[in-house]
């Protein structure tokens, strides 16, 4: 989840709305790449969650990770929610899912190293502690009882609300874990045929990153659950953005869709002010009611923008949004699937005619059938199989062209597509198997 926005002063003009995102176009010899990832910690001698306090916890791992590698703490009040260090930042999710949002850097090669520094600093303070992370979709075992529940207003405004709008809101919240990437724009057109393309393509890295098939103990009927999740949520934040794919999108479009989102919190001075399902546009009128009077910043409307969560989502950049966290191979190879479609302008072009003849209809299915049956899903005559055989082509040639030698951290991808099957097949085989339907191996295989 987000930290809270700051800098930006009042918004006078309804257009600096869409001329925030304007501010994000980019060179392409500025573009970068930021890679984010959740795991779920647990105790290895009573395989439950890490707790948020006490001798083997999220806060003796903050406090260790500053004291001995140069992390610098943030706080909510007397509590330290997160830590920062050198433009990356270590944050927690509701259930305490310990997630590093990386620095932005230049190559996927430099994101995995970020990533091989920050799994070892952590395995060094954790594993003497008895604890361990894994890497998975979503918990195998626990219940929402089980969950610890991490000292953040926003997390509490949050739990409150998507009890009441959807079915699955908590469980996103607390009990699943996902991989992303954030890449940058050069133009409004840039940004259109991104976006699009990863919208249309979301379904394909939800099929080959699924690696949720467990929930509460036992099999879900799905390979990603958390997908599944997603589409119990909160319609009106979620979803695959249909009108994207229309005439006349842009910057503005994609305004007037969060302006239509309803609001979960404003934030003033160290606290989270309670607005849930208040409008941005009364806000910008002075009428909100949380704040009678006021107005909003342009912090406040990037805050609001934290609170949507389409399959694919823009700030002033855009978000990956729809796989599964995995093992370390698995995130490493979400960022450079990803950059390889985005990065290279042949790629990018090829992808588009690739997708841009499905309708909402069959992009929509996709992502229904990758939730349920991943590699092996189809819908609309559209077998994920083979559009994602086509996507990885073209990611990987994309990468080739870069000339960094990147395209090596597809090797997981390319060997799921050899055979058809990802992690959560895997997974659902040896439960069926040799783990004799016990879910304690997964602890292990999962690690981190």
């Amino acid at each position: 989840m987000s930290i809270p926005q700051s800098g930006g002063g009042l918004i006078e003009s309804f257009d600096q709305l869409a001329a925030y995102m304007e501010a994000g176009c980019k060179p392409r010899a500025d573009w970068r790449i930021g890679a984010e990832h959740e795991k779920f910690g647990w105790l290895t001698d009573t395989r439950q969650p890490l707790p948020y306090a006490g001798d083997r916890s999220i806060s003796a791992i903050f406090a260790a990770l500053e004291a001995r590698f140069g992390w610098q703490p943030v706080r909510e009040g007397e509590n330290v929610i997160g830590l920062t260090r050198n433009g990356a930042n270590i944050s927690l999710e509701p259930g305490g899912q310990f997630e590093l949002s990386g620095a932005p850097l230049t190559s996927t090669l430099a994101v995995a190293e970020e990533l091989q520094t920050h799994l070892d600093e952590v395995r060094s303070i954790a594993e003497p502690m008895g604890v361990r992370f894994m890497g998975i979709g979503a918990a195998p075992e626990w219940t929402h009882a089980q969950m610890p529940v991490m000292p953040k207003g926003r997390y509490r405004l949050m739990t409150d609300y998507m009890g009441r709008v959807g079915t699955h809101g908590t469980q996103m919240m607390y009990r699943t874990c996902t991989v992303q990437v954030n890449l940058d724009y050069a133009s409004e057109a840039d940004f259109v045929k991104k976006l699009r393309v990863a919208l249309a393509l979301q379904p394909v890295a939800t099929a080959l990153f699924a690696s949720s098939p467990f929930f509460e103990g036992r099999p879900n009927g799905h390979r990603s659950w958390r997908s599944r999740i997603w589409r119990g949520l909160d319609d009106s934040r979620t979803g695959m953005l249909p009108f994207a794919f229309e005439e006349g999108m842009g910057f503005q479009r994609y305004v007037d869709w969060v302006l239509d989102v309803p609001m979960y919190f404003v934030y003033r001075d160290g606290r989270y002010i309670n607005a849930l399902g208040q409008s941005f546009r009364d806000f910008l009128a002075g009428k909100l009611p949380a704040l009678p009077g006021e107005k909003p910043t342009l912090s406040d409307w990037a805050d609001h923008m934290t609170t949507v969560f389409p399959e694919a989502r823009a700030k002033k950049f855009i978000e990956m949004r729809g796989a599964d966290a995995g093992d370390q191979a698995h995130i490493v190879a979400l960022p450079a699937f990803w950059v390889g479609l985005m990065y290279d302008q042949t790629a990018l072009d090829a992808a588009w005619d690739l997708v841009k003849g499905l309708d909402a209809e069959t992009r929509e299915g996709l992502r229904v059938a990758a939730s349920v049956s991943a590699l092996q899903g189809e819908a609309g005559g559209v077998r994920l199989l083979d559009l994602a055989r086509a996507a990885v082509g073209l990611s990987h040639a994309g990468l080739v062209a870069r000339g960094l030698g990147e395209e090596a951290q597809l090797a997981p991808l390319v060997d799921s597509l050899k055979t058809g099957r990802v992690q959560a097949d895997r997974w659902l085989e040896l439960y069926e198997g040799a783990w004799g339907q016990d879910l304690t191996p997964i602890y292990a295989a999962a690690s981190l």
